[in-house]
């Protein structure tokens, strides 16, 4: 009698156990995604777009923090396509990156299913397509990664949040954008700007006493911007991924690749009211306006619109230094978020990383320390995988800049995991860059004029730098990033500057040890495509 009440004691242990296992697996979204081309017409002038579920920009995707998110991509177009979740740290999976350093592109009339988890992370980012000049076209949109509800965020819940998506915009099509790149003539300047696909006439309806949380990105290929709202303040709470200090700004500067969230309350008087984004460091400044309305009002805005800086680099510099990390704030984890002391770890390598232009076959072309990358025709993470030789160079491409013409090149450095580094990225030109790292978020840690040398790091910010995944290097200026190489793969350090990129302004870093666990990296997906060398 006793055998049988323990074994039946022990059964429903049992089953109870395996029951609460099901019930603490993470949920999984399932989204298919049908990217074509169709007519828009965001400036009056029809010209094909490239849509997703037919929609211009495509859809905002809003899952949670450690949310499974299966994706089909279904390739309408006419070219060979790959999308990228830009901000998304693809834990152990660079397999799922987007790019064509660690995918093979989806054929036209094809399909893909990406299999990431939003693993502990929360925040505002985007999607975009990743190959060619697709995303002069569109298919890009809001990606917004929330909180668990059982982890708090550190300001009152709002009554509701906004996507905001700022773009420049041609009215030329992306492939004779290409076109113009490949015979080497230069990028034309844009013919305006975009507030999630039109020139002036988005609306956003809110109540008087409310506050609502905006996410803000900027798409754009070429162009920072500058956002803010007429009368009303913006409270700046979060930088891709991380919670900042809640510093109260008039307008705030976001540059090319770069998203934040911030706080807005409807405290005047019930009207309508302009949200204006402008070009920064443009000779010629373009403008675009959405609209802020009060629920009941049928007050039109009014003009004057409010004013913003226009070229200012030094304003933009110090109001950068502004944005520092909330530390005492929860994560993605119910941990604060300084928890790891970043400006306590030694730096194992020092990367100092500059960017120029100049000219191969005639034909202008752009580099990272005199590497003007291009792409094979195999993926390198398939190639490493598969131990496929001739594929890419492992540092070829040096840790500081050298001497004599940029050159031709597929050269990847090469990191052991985990890894502490410093990256210095140095602008000798008189045009903004901005860089965007795969894989990672990571501190910045300091903004500079001129040539950085090793007594800069005296300015550096070693206790509350924000972290972010995109960085800004204003003209003939420094900015310096920390970090820390903790997640194995092969992942993109690009331009964020779409023209640069596309001819060469990119590389990749190989984070590695010789261990092959699954605890540090999973094996190549079932479902991947093949091409190149892989393929034979």
């Amino acid at each position: 009698m006793g055998r049988a009440i323990f074994l039946h004691f022990l059964f429903g242990t049992l089953v109870c156990l395996i029951a609460s296992v099901v019930r603490a697996e993470d949920p999984y979204v399932y989204k298919t995604w049908v990217v074509t081309y169709g007519q828009i017409a965001p400036l009056g002038v029809k010209q094909r777009g490239i849509l997703i579920n037919g929609q211009f920009p495509g859809p905002t995707l809003n899952v949670v923090t450690n949310d499974n998110v299966l994706i089909t991509v279904i390739n309408k177009l006419d070219d060979p396509l790959l999308i990228t979740w830009n901000g998304v740290k693809q834990r152990k999976s660079s397999w799922q990156d987007g790019v064509l350093g660690t995918n093979c592109p989806i054929p036209p009339n094809s399909q893909w299913t990406y299999k990431m988890q939003m693993k502990d992370q929360i925040g505002t980012f985007t999607y975009f397509p990743s190959t060619l000049m697709h995303r002069a076209a569109g298919g890009f949109g809001g990606l917004n990664i929330l909180a668990r509800s059982v982890i708090p965020v550190p300001y009152p819940k709002p009554f509701d949040q906004f996507t905001l998506l700022v773009s420049d915009w041609w009215k030329t099509d992306n492939k004779v954008l290409k076109q113009r790149l490949d015979q080497g003539n230069s990028f034309p300047f844009p013919d305006a700007l975009l507030i999630n696909g039109r020139a002036n006439s988005f609306k956003f309806t809110g109540m008087k006493g409310y506050t609502y949380l905006l996410r803000v990105s900027n798409v754009g290929l070429t162009t920072s911007i500058n956002i803010r709202i007429q009368g009303h303040t913006l409270r700046l709470v979060e930088v891709e991924g991380a919670h900042t200090m809640q510093e109260v700004y008039e307008s705030l500067d976001i540059h090319v690749g770069q998203s934040m969230a911030f706080l807005v309350t409807l405290h005047a008087n019930p009207k309508d009211y302009y949200i204006v984004a402008s070009t920064r460091f443009t000779k010629q400044i373009l403008t675009a306006t959405a609209i802020l309305h009060y629920q009941g009002s049928n007050t039109p805005a009014s003009k004057p619109l409010p004013i913003g800086p226009t070229y200012h680099v030094h304003w933009s510099m110090k109001q950068a230094r502004t944005i520092r990390w909330n530390l005492t704030a929860n994560a993605a984890r119910p941990n604060p978020q300084g928890a790891f002391h970043y400006g306590t770890v030694p730096v194992t390598r020092t990367l100092v990383l500059a960017n120029s232009a100049g000219k191969i076959n005639a034909k202008r072309r752009y580099a990272m320390n005199k590497i003007s990358y291009i792409n094979p025709d195999t993926p390198l993470k398939i190639a490493d995988f598969y131990n496929i030789p001739g594929v890419f160079q492992l540092n070829k491409i040096k840790d500081n800049p050298p001497p004599g013409p940029i050159v031709l090149g597929t050269s990847v450095f090469n990191f052991s995991l985990h890894d502490f580094t410093e990256i210095v990225f140095q602008n000798n030109e008189k045009t903004i860059q901005s860089y965007h790292l795969d894989g990672y978020d990571f501190w910045a840690v300091g903004y500079g004029p001129g040539q950085w040398n090793p007594t800069m790091r005296r300015k550096y910010n070693l206790v509350d730098a924000t972290s972010r995944c995109t960085i800004q290097v204003y003209p003939k200026s420094w900015s310096t990033i920390l970090v820390s190489l903790d997640n194995k793969g092969m992942w993109n350090l690009r331009s964020a500057i779409w023209p640069r990129r596309y001819l060469g302004q990119e590389t990749y870093f190989r984070v590695w040890n010789t261990e092959h666990s699954l605890y540090t990296e999973y094996d190549i997906p079932p479902n991947a495509i093949l091409c190149g060398k892989a393929k034979h």
